[in-house]
């Protein structure tokens, strides 16, 4: 996801012009469900490439954008079913998508104009986008937990995916798109440090975005960035790893000059399903510790063997890399493996490892990892505890290889119970960010965990995750872990990321704010909120 600057943008004077401004807005409203190459997720999000609903109904395409979808179409002979809020851009913003639409992924071409939107939009639910604007306002704030207040520290005008600090609570830095900006926490000014063109990237050779970054003692800002590489013509489509170090400070001592540390790659993912290298943490070793996420759903070969690779995993996938901050040149060592998306990872007081793992579409638990290493948690041979297989082609584990299990969820929330314990939370909840908190923390919340959840994107019943939890863990007689968990704010607009920052204070980073699936506010940004203890 790329961020904009949120300046309203003329009319273009050519469809070229529209073309590139839609292609940024693409990357910020549309990459999730529909996918880099517009190949959208099978059964769930129709592909929007080479699409005979976008092609023939470009008047139906627009007022989707406009005012949503919910309920059946058929696309390219396939039927979907699943709900799209709406795309809260101005009508210019609206004509520059499409046009992107049209162009970009081989839809016949053509140029729509913010007059055309402006005409349809009146006729939809929302009649202007002033009106839709006023229907996507921020959630009211939940109710905080008892000796805890919650506030908002800042509403964001551009997508923020990570956030990291020295701990000071003083500044935090956020990630999102190919951007790093800080967040002075006294102010509330958000200014921008490292920019695309910082990074020395070609966007010719593919589209690029910040995974995750890190501090070091030293100040220095560590982060990874994944290009989507496609040459034309016969070639396998590659997804190419560069981690950068920054080498200056500004006058306020913000890290600034990222430089080139060391590269690295692996064939692109089959489908959606491209988890990239994320989340980056420094371990009470002194290492920095890297996640890998898959590059499959649970290891299926695809359907393309001309342009993506038809190996299943690699063995730079679905792991946890240890890397050494003082080689010029470290050498990526597996720490643990059998990961298939591991978002975010911590450590406790006593030096325990625990990792949130998302699970796959078909509906196995999502996970919570006390990780060993040298250990295998499962992917893609098995999820959570399940012993039967998830798909037809789940391959089988080699011989002797044992998989260690995820913590058992107890209860009361997130799916678990004294009863029937779950390893560990709701299918498709999709824990995120995760946190230890130490002594600066009352009561039942010193020595436990803060798990995020960003949320089911798939339609289902009921919506699960849009949450904060505390998690609790506590030895079994067989050597594993159970936890109790317990809901400490809900809803939220789909929480992505935690960071402890200050003494007794959690910031929680709102992607969007949608507190559920079908929201009105689909993906606007969100805010960043502040979970203090009270003095």
């Amino acid at each position: 996801m790329l961020i904009t600057t949120g300046v309203s943008l003329a009319a273009p004077a050519t469809a070229d012009e529209q073309v590139t401004r839609g292609r940024a807005l693409y990357f910020q409203h549309c990459i999730i469900c529909h996918q880099a190459a517009g190949q959208g997720v099978p059964g769930s999000y129709p592909p929007l490439a080479e699409s005979d609903f976008v092609r023939t109904n470009t008047d139906r395409a627009i007022r989707t954008i406009v005012e949503g979808l919910s309920g059946p179409i058929v696309v390219n002979g396939k039927s979907y079913n699943n709900v799209m809020p709406p795309v809260v851009l101005d009508d210019a913003k609206v004509a520059d998508l499409m046009t992107f639409l049209l162009h970009a992924f081989k839809n016949g071409g053509g140029q729509i104009t913010a007059e055309k939107v402006k005409a349809i939009r009146a006729k939809s639910r929302f009649a202007t986008y002033e009106a839709l604007v006023a229907a996507s306002n921020y959630p009211p704030l939940p109710a905080a937990p008892e000796g805890f207040t919650l506030r908002e520290t800042v509403r964001l005008t551009a997508p923020v995916a990570r956030i990291t600090s020295d701990g000071r609570g003083k500044t935090l830095y956020l990630a999102g798109g190919a951007t790093v900006s800080k967040l002075d926490l006294v102010t509330k000014k958000v200014t921008p440090l490292i920019l695309p063109d910082d990074l020395g990237l070609d966007i010719k050779r593919g589209d690029f975005g910040i995974g995750g970054f890190a501090l070091d003692a030293q100040k220095r800002l560590y982060l990874v960035v994944s290009q989507r590489v496609a040459p034309e013509g016969k070639f396998i489509v590659t997804n190419e790893i560069t981690f950068y170090r920054t080498s200056a400070t500004n006058k306020e001592g913000d890290p600034i000059e990222p430089r080139v540390w060391f590269r690295t790659s692996y064939p692109w993912g089959i489908g959606p399903y491209n988890h990239g290298v994320g989340h980056l943490a420094f371990g009470p070793d002194g290492f920095l510790y890297v996640s890998s996420g898959s590059r499959t759903d649970g290891n299926e070969t695809g359907t393309d063997p001309v342009h993506f690779a038809t190996t299943g995993e690699t063995p730079l996938t679905a792991c946890l890399w240890r890397l050494d901050p003082k080689s010029d040149a470290p050498e990526i060592k597996v720490f643990s493996a059998g990961h298939r998306n591991a978002y975010s990872f911590c450590w406790t007081d006593r030096g325990e490892m625990f990792a949130t793992d998302n699970g796959p579409d078909a509906d196995a638990p999502e996970e919570l990892n006390r990780v060993v290493p040298g250990k295998h948690y499962g992917f893609p041979y098995r999820f959570a505890d399940w012993s039967k297989k998830a798909y037809p082609y789940t391959p089988d584990a080699p011989a002797g290889l044992d998989f260690a299990l995820p913590v058992a969820n107890r209860g009361p929330a997130a799916g678990g119970s004294s009863a029937m314990p779950m390893a560990t939370f709701d299918p498709h909840s999709s824990p995120a960010g995760i946190v230890h908190l130490g002594s600066d923390f009352p009561g039942a919340f010193r020595d436990s965990l803060l798990v995020v959840r960003f949320g089911n994107l798939l339609q289902q019943k009921k919506d699960v995750g849009f949450d904060l939890l505390r998690v609790r863990t506590e030895p079994t007689a067989d050597g594993g872990l159970a936890a109790e968990v317990t809901t400490v704010l809900a809803p939220l607009g789909r929480p992505l990321d935690v960071h402890v920052s200050g003494k007794g204070r959690v910031f929680i980073l709102e992607y969007t704010r949608s507190t559920d699936n079908s929201r009105n506010s689909g993906w606007l940004p969100g805010r960043i909120l502040e979970l203090a203890v009270k003095k």
